[in-house]
């Protein structure tokens, strides 16, 4: 594998920038922008081989987009209670769209990605926190949406239509913690797409050095609704609690951006 230096890397990405037109290393995989990017650096998945490489991570995204970045994941406390799983999939969970066909009659989820906004459809919202310091997920039956009249009758008998009790949450410490870990300090590569006979191409056209990152700034984009929290639990699988983030906003995590591309 090669090893790089900070600013080996730089020049690597101006050559790949310099190539222009690049087709998909890996055809059919939605991951492909980062897994061309890694072969054409010949580095394993994610894993920049320079000094520190610990406090540096690679993200690339699609330019103008409207899909999210996954920034990390992490379960919501108290741990001990598996929150998704036994409480919100349980008493808030809704039928699966493939209930009685990919899996059985009684196949529930729970697929909510929220922010801080303002509340979901479903009446959830996150909330920070700052006197308790926590990130905390909140209920308001009088803000979901009508068309969900008969689920919201659903969750009036099996628990109520008070606000959830215990709340989940993160603490600012472990937040804090992950995101810093993850993010300290990362490239930003965004490329330009296009499909040609059904074949899929990238021109990396936008590079970004992010140093520092800055965790009130995490929590402002939170209640910007630009960081949101998705849950995606179904009763066979919880896949996992995912904090995600909106085109264009990885910057504003930063104190210091540096423009390579």
């Amino acid at each position: 594998m090669k090893i790089y230096t900070k600013e080996a890397l730089i020049v690597e990405f101006k050559k790949i920038a310099g190539k222009g037109w690049i087709p998909n290393a890996r055809h059919g995989n939605h991951g492909g922008i980062g897994n061309t990017l890694e072969d054409l650096l010949g580095i394993e998945e994610n894993n920049l081989p320079i000094p520190n490489a610990a406090e540096w991570e690679l993200k690339s995204q699609r330019l103008n987009t409207s899909s999210l970045t996954t920034l990390f994941h992490i379960e919501p406390s108290p741990r001990a209670v598996k929150f998704v799983p036994q409480v919100l999939l349980l008493k808030y969970g809704w039928s699966h769209q493939e209930a009685g066909k990919k899996y059985p009659e009684n196949e529930m989820s729970f697929r909510q990605t929220i922010h801080g906004l303002s509340s979901s459809d479903r009446g959830f919202q996150v909330v920070i926190d700052r006197k308790n310091s926590k990130v905390l997920i909140s209920f308001d039956s009088n803000k979901v949406s009508d068309k969900h009249e008969n689920w919201l009758k659903q969750v009036e008998k099996r628990i109520g239509l008070n606000e959830l009790n215990p709340q989940p949450y993160w603490g600012f410490d472990d937040l804090a913690n992950k995101a810093g870990t993850k993010l300290l300090n990362c490239f930003y590569v965004q490329a330009e797409v296009k499909k040609e006979d059904g074949n899929e191409f990238y021109r990396y056209s936008k590079v970004q050095m992010l140093q520092k990152f800055n965790f009130d700034g995490f929590l402002d984009q939170i209640e910007k609704g630009n960081i949101l929290v998705d849950f995606d639990a179904r009763t066979g699988h919880n896949h996992g609690t995912k904090f995600r983030m909106r085109q264009n906003c990885l910057p504003d995590l930063y104190e210091k951006v540096t423009t390579i591309l």
